[in-house]
């Protein structure tokens, strides 16, 4: 490709820069888009395991933080009241039958039968011990959180009746949540499982989240051409919200190549060109092959060697100034060339006297 001269006043006109060609890291990291979202893992639901009246409700409204073992609600259950006075009978007939000589273990089996069914209605423990304790059944039990996190579904009010199955809670611990990220096909082969990567939110500009790769989705999407990257990010005080958007960096290996700014390359469709400053205004368009890039710096794997300066500011500008000159050259060596054919297809004026007046003799 023909170098072209741009004088100094045009440059400082159309905002011409130039950058070098430097050698450093590149191949490292990665940008792509990332949307906050809740730990599938981390979810509980509260159900019913038996048809209840709601008596009085502690967890009141979406949002709330809870701890586990936390009381969320309290409900009065026939069948729950039955339960605990079944529970009752069976530790008095332990003790009765201790008391009459018999064996410590006969009436063990029975206790355990009416304990385990408590159990597998979500009794909790400190209301089992309690009763045990005190030998009075409780009109009312309350329920306790599973887990800590925060309320994200309540469905119940004070005087509500329960079904049996209803899920009246969703408890939902955001100690640590997940970042899906979207990977292009050409980079999927760098993304690894357990490989470090950064979060940054537009809500905390000065912050940095660590987190890891967690899970690559084993089907492509056939639209977009990305696979589903999840990422695990620790996050202790609730900074992170499900559904915030950031910028993910992937971080993998790094090696040493030659780089240029992004923008100093020009894309003509099917090749990727440069403008190389030459020096006292000149410049020439040479295509490169390119590597790796981060959105910032591109990798240069052959066209331009380190030192070179790269036109980095209005280069789409220099790329139609060099078309133009281009053409208005090849017009000209075209306009020149059809004079030069007409001339040589005419005789020579000397020529034709002499073809005279040899016909004459």
């Amino acid at each position: 490709m023909a170098p072209f001269t741009i004088d100094p006043s045009r440059q400082q006109l159309i905002g011409l820069r130039t950058a070098p060609v430097t050698e450093g890291k590149v191949g490292g990291t990665w940008r792509t888009n990332g949307r906050v979202a809740i730990d599938e893992t981390r979810v509980r639901r509260v159900n019913m395991k038996v048809a209840a009246f709601v008596e009085r409700v502690y967890a009141d409204f979406t949002g709330k933080p809870v701890r586990q073992g936390e009381p969320l609600f309290s409900v009065y259950s026939p069948e729950l009241l039955a339960a605990q006075e079944e529970y009752l009978l069976a530790l008095r007939t332990r003790q009765s039958l201790s008391q009459a000589g018999g064996m410590a273990t006969d009436g063990d089996a029975l206790v355990a039968a009416a304990r385990r069914k408590l159990q597998l209605w979500d009794v909790p423990p400190a209301t089992l011990e309690r009763l045990a304790k005190t030998g009075e059944a409780s009109r009312t039990l309350t329920l306790v959180s599973p887990i800590s996190g925060v309320i994200t579904k309540k469905d119940v009010v004070e005087g509500a009746r329960l079904e049996l199955g209803a899920t009246p809670y969703e408890v939902v611990d955001l100690s640590r949540v997940w970042v899906l990220a979207d990977v292009y096909e050409s980079e999927l082969r760098h993304a690894k499982v357990g490989m470090p990567a950064t979060l940054q939110l537009k809500a905390f500009p000065n912050r940095v989240f660590a987190g890891k790769v967690a899970f690559l989705d084993p089907v492509l999407d056939p639209a977009m051409r990305t696979v589903k990257v999840r990422l695990e990010f620790p996050n202790p005080d609730g900074d992170l919200r499900p559904e915030m958007f950031g910028e993910v960096v992937l971080r993998g290996t790094t090696r040493n190549a030659l780089k240029i700014p992004s923008d100093a390359v020009v894309p003509t469709g099917t090749t990727q060109v440069v403008f190389v400053a030459l020096g006292d205004g000149r410049f020439q368009p040479r295509e490169v092959h390119l590597g790796e890039s981060d959105g910032k710096s591109v990798e240069v794997t052959s066209g331009l060697k380190v030192g070179d300066q790269v036109v980095t500011g209005a280069n789409f500008l220099v790329d139609s100034e060099s078309r133009l000159r281009a053409s208005l050259a090849a017009l000209a060596a075209s306009s020149s060339g059809d004079g030069t054919a007409a001339s040589s297809s005419s005789p020579p004026a000397s020529a034709s006297p002499a073809a005279s007046g040899h016909g004459g003799h």
